[in-house]
């Protein structure tokens, strides 16, 4: 799971989130607790039935897109490095290939290629953008830099409907550029399947062979016909049955865990996000009393959480969970601290303390859970750390310390966000669980501008809870990535009645994203907008003005702190 609280960083203290309890936290945890065990092996990916398409990553920002819109397909889909080994995909038993786009040129000195197994395998293969241009260079045929670069929309101009990648299709359909480099001379045994204006060979192929080649990005949504040519390419060139479901996934979850874990005893951090709630209902599920839940009220949740994650677990789910409420001592870490990351770095100590101390309490501990994610995975494991810029370095996946004591286990790491809200309903979760937004490991700390008081946090409770109420109300909540107030360290002069108030100034986010990297300010109706700003002036003691941030990210982030 990637937050605006989880924003790259090169620092230890705060990489990415895990159910919502800050990653590192987790990994400290590891390092203090359990039995002397031996340092954590990886989970083996799925065994996935009879079928999975690879995607060869060499770099593109839509990489993971790719994986997503062929897991919609219901085909298991892995993305890797290009330079991965064939013994490690051999395993996952590929019906096809997938080559991503990517920044590099193929004509370059050092630009990463397909390995020889690709084509070896007589497997079939897509190429898009720079994978269509990766199998022109490798097959005999010619790229060279584009007399003029195309970025954008585009006109597909579909030139053999007969092929299997249109069936479906119309004969025009507008699709998404973004290259410089061209295809001059296809390699011998492809012919045009379609065109646009700017690019003559804009898609390839060679039946016979079953390889293809793309100049335009599929996997994005300004292609809106993309993922038809993905699920044709799936189904029709790669013959895939459509087997990778949540149902599987969860069946041959709950087989492993129980042969993974035997009788041995599972501790988990549990917070209410969905992450950790799956995760810990997953486990459950497989091993019932050997896990243990603990759930830290730190004093910095939002109004009611603790109770109602607390009556899901324990009282529906028959659940074993140790509740510690330990608020005043993290509001004692807090006292006098304004700077965020100081803010954020006492929270996390105080948690591993806390957790630390109770699950010495449990015993001989074995396993440590933790809500891995895929795209966690990828952005540590792939290519786009040699084919271009590394994004973010996860501790969970790709840094674990060497004298880590517990095991891991990691239930969702072959997941994407979207999966894991799809397996929280067929688990039987609460909706308003699964839907929870993103919220910060160091909960609303960091939403408290200035120094952390009980006072404050009450006032932010109170607006934060309208500004849910009504945007529930309004039916907008799922639409928005995350939304929810802000209480600033600002207060200025107001009228209410007849009397003059100097009270705080309340600012109020919502933002609309994928995946947190970027995100555009929600444009919230002026009529709901209203209704949130009276309320709460009106209800929350204390606050006589409400501002709207209409600030995306870049430049700003999504949090405030």
């Amino acid at each position: 799971m990637v937050s605006d609280s989880q924003k790259p960083t090169t620092e230890s203290h705060r990489v990415t989130t895990t159910g919502d309890i800050e990653v590192s936290t987790y990994l400290e945890i590891a390092k203090e607790i359990g039995g002397a065990q031996p340092a954590p092996a990886k989970e083996a990916a799925p065994e996935i039935e009879h079928e999975a398409i690879i995607v060869i990553d060499f770099g593109s920002q839509y990489n993971m897109l790719i994986a997503r819109r062929v897991r919609e397909s219901q085909v298991y889909c892995e993305l890797v490095p290009h330079d991965t080994p064939w013994e490690k995909i051999a395993a996952l038993n590929p019906k096809g290939f997938i080559l991503s786009g990517g920044p590099a040129s193929v004509y370059d000195s050092g630009a990463p290629l397909a390995p020889p197994y690709i084509y070896e395998s007589k497997l079939p293969v897509l190429g898009i953008c720079y994978g269509m241009q990766a199998i022109t260079q490798q097959l005999g045929g010619r790229v060279a830099p584009g007399a003029k670069r195309e970025y954008g929309h585009a006109v597909l101009h579909i030139s053999d409907s007969s092929s299997p990648l249109f069936t479906g299709l119309s004969e025009f359909t507008t699709v998404w550029m973004s290259h410089g480099d061209r295809i001059e001379e296809m390699p011998p045994g492809f012919r045009i399947l379609a065109y646009t204006e700017n690019s003559p060979i804009a898609v390839m192929g060679n039946d016979e062979k079953k390889i293809y080649g793309l100049q335009f990005h599929p996997e994005v949504v300004h292609t809106p016909e993309g993922k038809a040519i993905l699920k044709n390419f799936i189904y029709n060139v790669c013959g895939c049955k459509g087997n990778w479901t949540m149902g599987s996934f969860i069946n041959e979850s709950i087989a492993r865990i129980k042969e993974q874990v035997g009788d041995g005893k599972v501790i988990c951090a549990l917070s209410g996000g969905v992450d950790s709630s799956v995760v810990a209902t997953l486990i459950h599920r497989a091993i019932g009393n050997q896990l243990t839940c603990i759930f830290v009220n730190n004093g910095l949740l939002r109004r009611e959480e603790a109770e109602r994650t607390l009556n899901v677990f324990r009282a529906h789910l028959g659940m074993n969970i140790v509740y510690v409420d330990a608020t005043e001592r993290f509001l004692n870490r807090l006292k006098g601290v304004t700077d965020p990351e100081t803010k954020r770095k006492n929270v996390g100590d105080e948690f591993i303390k806390v957790f630390e101390e109770e699950a010495r309490k449990i015993g001989k501990v074995d396993f440590l859970a933790q809500g891995t994610l895929y795209p966690d995975v990828i952005e540590s494991v792939s290519s786009v750390s040699r084919a271009s810029a590394k994004i973010k370095t996860h501790h969970n996946v790709g840094g674990l310390p060497a004298k880590m004591t517990l095991k891991l286990i990691e239930p969702l790491r072959y997941l994407f966000k979207d999966e894991v809200r799809q397996v929280g309903l067929k688990l039987g979760l609460p909706e308003e669980m699964v839907w929870r937004q993103p919220f910060p490991g160091p909960g609303l700390s960091i939403r408290v501008i200035g120094e952390v008081t009980k006072e404050k946090l009450e006032i932010l409770r109170s607006a934060d809870w309208i500004v849910m109420n009504e945007i529930k109300k309004a039916k907008l909540y799922r639409q928005l990535w995350q939304s929810f107030a802000i209480l600033t360290d600002v207060k200025s002069v107001g009228v209410m009645g007849d009397f003059r108030t100097y009270g705080y100034l309340v600012a109020i986010r919502a933002v609309t994203s994928e995946d947190a990297m970027t995100a555009d300010w929600a444009r919230l109706p002026y009529d709901l907008l209203a209704r949130i700003s009276s309320r709460i002036v009106n209800e929350v003691p204390g606050v006589n003005r409400v501002v709207y941030d209409i600030t995306s990210k870049p430049p700003s982030t999504i949090e405030w702190e």
